[in-house]
């Protein structure tokens, strides 16, 4: 999938279930915040930190989605 595609495909996503873009502010806000649950997960994983409650059933590659579909909603 091209970029141009996942933008589009966010796009239609946001129009047709979604409520509807955030401001820019609010999605930098929301970008903070899946980097940091991305970066926790991540020290779990690689790091010497040991995982809590709150982190089993994560995964890594669901973190990562989040981050790119917040940087698709910035880009659109």
């Amino acid at each position: 999938m091209t970029i141009k595609a996942a933008q589009t495909q966010v796009d239609q996503w946001i129009k047709t279930v979604g409520v509807k873009y955030f401001s820019e502010l609010t999605n930098l806000g929301i970008l903070m915040e899946e980097v940091g649950e991305l970066s926790r997960l991540m020290v779990r994983t690689y790091g010497e930190q040991s995982f809590k409650e709150s982190d089993k059933g994560k995964e890594l590659s669901d973190e990562m989605a989040d981050v790119l579909c917040v940087l698709i909603c910035l880009a659109n």
